[in-house]
């Protein structure tokens, strides 16, 4: 079958948007990869610089009946998104379930507003404030941040796929020409 003008110009047309496409998605997957080394990078140091330890093996603060599902992060380091929502949830979120009695610093807050001169309110107050501030950082900067750079570094290998694929379209076009 006989080429006609039309198909090779279609041909050429597929083939320059080809290319076109897969340079901009060389460029997002490098930025994105940028991101997720950058993001990465960050959420390490800066959950390293907290020097926050989960409890050693065997500690009395780590008993296995209570913390099974995180006995694997004995004594380590909480350096990275996975540790950080461990720590966050299953480390602090469980001890301030017994400040008082399964309520949160919203709830005792309030309570403490009422009753100013109760002192064992105004410490739970005082203890789920922190608690809650520490879990939740964990979780947003730690977790949260973390795992977005772990979402970036798959989309830039997603998009450095993506281009090779255009890129072997463009040469199998160019090869027909």
């Amino acid at each position: 079958m006989a080429k006609t003008k039309t198909d090779t110009i279609k041909r050429e047309v597929y083939l320059q948007l080809s290319i076109i496409a897969a340079i901009t998605l060389l460029v997002l997957g490098g930025l994105a990869f940028w991101g997720h080394r950058f993001i990465g990078d960050m959420v390490q140091t800066e959950l390293a610089a907290q020097k926050v330890y989960f409890p050693e093996k065997g500690s009395p603060a780590f008993d296995p009946a209570e913390y099974g599902d995180i006995q694997h992060y004995a004594g380590q380091l909480v350096d990275t998104p996975a540790e950080a929502r461990a720590y966050a949830n299953g480390f602090i979120g469980r001890h301030l379930q017994k400040v008082a009695d399964g309520k949160v610093y919203a709830e005792v807050s309030a309570a403490a507003m009422k009753n100013p001169d109760d002192k064992k309110l105004q410490q739970q107050k005082q203890t789920l404030f922190q608690g809650e501030t520490l879990r939740g950082l964990l979780l947003t900067s730690g977790y949260g941040i973390g795992t977005a750079g772990e979402i970036a570094g798959i989309a830039a290998y997603a998009a450095f796929a993506l281009s090779g694929g255009l890129l072997l379209i463009a040469a199998t076009l160019r090869s027909r020409s």
